[in-house]
């Protein structure tokens, strides 16, 4: 099945962003979300690094049932 759509913040307007994704392929969650600034990314690196292969993303706290439906959909529940 691949990759498959969790949902969209509610609130996205036009920008389908920040979105949660599913890959069963993979066994992976996926977040696209807004890129954090400067202030957040030393927050941070307070409790550790991050890799040049990685970044720090933002979700809105509005997408916590999102994110339950992708959490379920890795542990293999039924996700609607």
């Amino acid at each position: 099945m691949a990759l498959r759509l969790i949902g969209i913040d509610p609130n996205t307007g036009d920008d389908e962003c920040p979105t949660v994704w599913y890959d069963d392929e993979d066994d992976e969650i996926v977040v696209q979300g807004w890129k954090a600034d400067e202030k957040l990314r030393a927050k941070c690196l307070k409790t550790g690094s991050i890799p040049d292969t990685e970044d720090v993303v933002r979700l809105p706290a509005r997408m916590v049932p999102i994110l339950r439906k992708a959490c379920d959909a890795a542990e293999g529940a039924d996700v609607h």
